[in-house]
């Protein structure tokens, strides 16, 4: 099937010719004094902010500064950093090298960022501070082709020109002086430089990890991206000079796409939030127009709303489950393509007026026309909850290598438990098995090989396979009910190799089988059978055999990353064999056997944790 075709040579028009540098310059040009950017509160309440112009000056300086220290056009610059005024600077300072950055993430393990910085082949690396430096210092001298460290914190950085292992570290500053420095003597070198870049050439890259867990870099191009926002732009219908807030890693494509690249085709604010787990009161100060959130974030939304009202006089209670009750009624209407009698329709309005908008003010969320999940499934409980309220929440689908949103659901059309209809100008269709695939202009350039080449994964008609399984209704929704690849995406939108933990897991003597967990859930745990060859079955939960998988599993934790650590585990009486049904013939693992056979055994870990936290929430206090 097709995507809608409305407007796609508008959207195509949009964006026809540009790159995002050459957006950033029409934004210090025509804009320069509209904010662009604004870093996190200090202690006292005090944030810089940064112009359009202001941001492309910094850029411009950076960009001069990388070329200085032997940048070249299509060498990678890899940064680990939070969400700063450098990042940015960072990112679109390499663009206008004509390089491709790369932001890492800041959980990975020194093992990783090893692979990582090794694979990009990157001679420039942007690390934020001492904490970052410890992580990548046993590994500096394995990575030839990394010549200079850039760090951001000036306390933290080693002093300029000092070497590691080979390596020069110099300051952020440095770097910015050295770029100045070249503008002023001869700025039209570096204009030269950046309007050479076009619309078909890099403009940045995400590791995003495979079924064997090695990191594949998605190259992606300034047309996807442009395209992919543009898009955005028309189905949801953004305001002008948007306010939002950039709160997910951008080593995450959604935050890449809407704060690094959307934002300068719309000329918006944004907000930063280094801090994913404050986003409540970035909220409450920005009260933004729109909101991406993995499902984490709006489990957590509702939550505090529920919260509320638990504590809520009786008399409120009720009145706003009256209101909730009367909202959801006529959304389910709208969904279902019937009309909302008048008279419900004036009930949900003064409902809305007296209750419900006075609470969504209360969670800055007064402003929010756009309101959108991805990145994993969320409950159909939380979506319903969320409409009551008044936030019209829809889901998307997509990944690093279609740009972000593939498909989506907009307010014209919205059918709760899909992922919505393909965007304007992408195909979408079924293979014999379900898989989905997808094509358009939004998918990746390809992934980068080891000798620096980038290789399309789409096959002769230019087609994606993107190892997700799903089923398509009668009217075109999407839905997602299964993956081919082995990957567990966490409900805070990480996607994770469980292959890649079992392995670590297993390579202790005693540990037979492990079953990585943690699909839709916000931490991974494990389910562990023992080798009945080193354990006997009278020595299953010994303490002595406990203390050997816990020493088991901290070793495997020591080598990945945070999200990717085991948090609790359940030794499981075995063995495991074909014939009980856990693995195949191959001993592969049977996976939904697994996790159908233990749910109970699965749902009593996480309530551990949960009380686990509670408890040591309220000791705090």
């Amino acid at each position: 099937m097709t995507g809608t075709e409305r407007d796609v040579e508008d959207f195509i028009a949009a964006v026809r010719g540009q790159t995002v540098p050459s957006l950033l310059d029409r934004n210090a040009s025509e804009h320069a004094e509209r904010p662009a950017l604004t870093g996190a509160p200090d202690a006292d309440g005090n944030a810089v902010t940064l112009t359009w112009a202001e941001l492309r000056e910094r850029s411009a300086e950076f960009s001069e500064g990388l070329v200085a220290l032997g940048l070249e056009p299509g060498d990678r610059l890899l940064t680990m950093m939070s969400s700063r005024l450098e990042h940015w600077i960072t990112d679109y300072g390499a663009q206008h090298a004509r390089a491709i950055p790369c932001t890492a993430y800041a959980t990975l393990s020194t093992d990783q960022i090893g692979y990582v910085a090794a694979h990009s082949a990157a001679p420039i690396v942007v690390l934020e501070g001492r904490a970052e430096i410890e992580r990548w210092q046993p590994v500096l001298g394995d990575l030839p082709e990394l010549r200079h460290v850039v760090v951001v914190e000036e306390a933290d950085a080693v002093v300029a020109g000092e070497a590691a292992h080979g390596k020069q570290f110099l300051p952020f500053s440095a770097v910015l002086a050295i770029g100045r420095e070249r503008l002023a003597s001869n700025p039209s070198v570096f204009e030269q430089r950046w309007r050479q870049i076009r619309p078909e050439d890099p403009v940045g890259m995400m590791y995003t990890s495979g079924t064997t867990g090695d990191p594949k870099g998605v190259v992606l191009s300034h047309l996807n991206v442009l395209y992919e926002a543009a898009v955005v732009d028309g189905i949801t219908t953004i305001e002008d000079f948007p306010e939002t807030i950039a709160y997910l890693p951008l080593a995450h494509i959604a935050e890449r796409e809407l704060s690094l690249y959307g934002s300068v085709l719309k000329v918006a604010h944004v907000h930063l939030c280094p801090d994913p787990r404050q986003v409540a009161g970035a909220l409450g100060r920005v009260h933004p127009g729109g909101l991406f959130g993995v499902p984490r974030v709006w489990e957590k939304l509702a939550a505090g709303v529920q919260g509320l009202l638990a504590m809520a006089e009786p008399a409120q209670r009720e009145e706003f489950e009256r209101a909730h009750a009367l909202t959801l009624e006529a959304f389910e209407l709208q969904t279902a393509g019937k009309q909302v009698p008048e008279d419900l329709a004036e009930a949900v309005a003064e409902a809305d007026r007296k209750v419900l908008a006075p609470v969504r003010a209360m969670l800055g969320m007064d402003r929010i026309t756009r309101a959108t999940s991805g990145a994993a499934p969320i409950s159909v409980e939380t979506l319903r909850f969320l409409h009551g309220l008044g936030v019209p929440l829809m889901e998307v689908w997509g990944m690093s290598e279609t740009s972000g949103a593939a498909t989506c659901c907009t307010p014209e059309a919205n059918r709760v438990g899909t992922v919505g209809r393909p965007i304007p100008g992408v195909d979408l269709k079924l293979g014999d098995d379900g898989e989905v695939f997808v094509r358009g202009p939004i998918l990746l350039s390809g992934y980068l090989q080891p000798d620096g080449t980038v290789v399309s994964p789409l096959d002769a008609d230019g087609w994606l396979a993107t190892g997700d399984v799903g089923t398509l209704d009668a009217d075109g929704f999407l839905t997602i009910t299964d993956r081919k690849k082995e990957l567990i995406i966490t409900s805070g939108g990480k996607n994770i190799a469980p292959t890649l933990i079992e392995s670590h897991l297993t390579t202790h003597p005693a540990v037979g089988f492990a079953t990585a967990i943690g699909d839709r859930r916000p931490y991974v745990t494990a389910l562990i059978v023992l080798d009945p060859d080193v354990v006997p079955a009278d020595a299953t939960h010994s303490p002595e055999t406990r203390a050997a998988v816990d020493r088991a599993v901290a070793n495997a934790n020591a080598k990945l990353s945070r999200v990717e650590q085991v948090k609790k585990y359940t030794i499981l009486d075995g063995p495991w064999t074909p014939d009980t049904g856990e693995v195949t013939p191959k001993l592969s693992l049977r996976r939904r056997v697994i996790t159908e056979r233990y749910a109970q055994v699965i749902d009593d870990m996480y309530a551990q944790i949960e009380e686990e936290e509670g408890q040591a929430e309220a000791d705090k206090t």
